[in-house]
């Protein structure tokens, strides 16, 4: 196993969380309906980066996070948690990393910041991803390049081209790049570093607006971007409300994704009034993250060293 097996109670408890009570076997129907269970169950969340809290990817944190906290998260907490759920039931799981391309340009080169699932089943190699924002697939898509896949939800496929693949998904009237990826294995210590500049780095967008999402049973897509809420059917537009107040967005923070924060918490989100008597709550880091904080930070220094040198290189006579 890649990673610690859930014990017995905690796997009941999260067929609980996700209100799954079908079978346990290592198939495709069980890893179709696993799949859109945590999706429809376990919405994608930032609040935590956008609170400055960070995000802490042991086994423990995750799983009382998002299980025990009844709380969501991104893409490796998300699929964090379900690598171990179906490497318990005794599926083949790979984690691979990814560059999210969602409303990005072909010629931009996002950071490799996303992790999603390769399984193995009967000779095939299926794909499956409970952590990508408001479209977190609801069934497992074989890999098989060109090959258009129905789900519950959007048509999925996976091009390739000059030896890349991208994973898209058709909104609207075209085919729309979700992510890019080669097949790269995604080891903890990469997930790692990943989280860590996605969760406190001051550029990273999960750390400049709120995006919170979870895929509805009737195959819409209920999501929350900053103060702006949208509801989106299968095949119909997507109907929205402004919210104007902190008070306004708790209520759909409960109703819609069944998340409730503590009473202090201010949401900093454009548009909406702070609360007056909310605290300002600083970063703190454990010392594995400050380890690794400095670590990177060498890293970074150091490249940037090179390039001035090489730069003062090419200006010398």
């Amino acid at each position: 196993m890649l990673v610690g097996a859930l014990t017995p109670r905690e796997l009941e408890q999260y067929f609980a969380r996700i209100a799954y009570r079908g079978p346990t076997t290592p198939t495709l129907a069980v890893l179709h309906a696993l799949t859109a269970a945590h999706s429809q169950a376990i919405p994608f969340e930032n609040l935590d980066p956008l609170l400055g809290r960070g995000v802490e990817l042991s086994e423990g944190a995750v799983f009382d996070k998002l299980v025990s906290r009844r709380r969501g998260g991104y893409c490796f907490e998300q699929n964090g948690l379900f690598l171990r759920v179906l490497e318990s039931l005794g599926f083949e799981v790979t984690p691979l990393s990814a560059r999210v391309r969602i409303d990005r340009p072909r010629q931009m080169i996002p950071a490799r910041t996303h992790m999603f699932l390769r399984v193995k089943l009967g000779g095939e190699r299926w794909l499956t991803d409970v952590g990508v924002g408001g479209l977190s697939l609801t069934a497992a898509l074989l890999f098989q390049p060109e090959l258009e896949q129905a789900t519950p939800h959007e048509r999925r496929r996976v091009t390739v081209e000059d030896g890349r693949y991208f994973h898209q998904a058709w909104l609207g009237q075209g085919w729309a790049d979700v992510y890019e990826f080669t097949g790269e294995p995604m080891p903890l210590i990469d997930r790692e570093v990943a989280n860590w500049y996605t969760s406190t780095h001051p550029q990273s967008h999960l750390r400049q607006a709120l995006l919170v999402a979870r895929a509805a049973p009737d195959g819409g897509r209920i999501t929350l971007m900053n103060h702006e809420l949208k509801l989106r059917g299968r095949d119909g537009p997507a109907e929205g409300q402004v919210l104007s107040s902190q008070a306004q967005l708790r209520s759909v923070l409960l109703e819609r994704f069944g998340l409730r924060l503590e009473p202090e918490v201010c949401i900093p989100v454009p548009g909406l009034p702070a609360l007056a008597s909310a605290p300002v709550r600083a970063m703190t880091l454990g010392p594995r993250r400050a380890r690794l904080a400095t670590t990177i930070g060498s890293i970074m220094s150091g490249e940037r060293t090179v390039r001035s040198t090489v730069a003062r290189g090419l200006n010398s006579p």
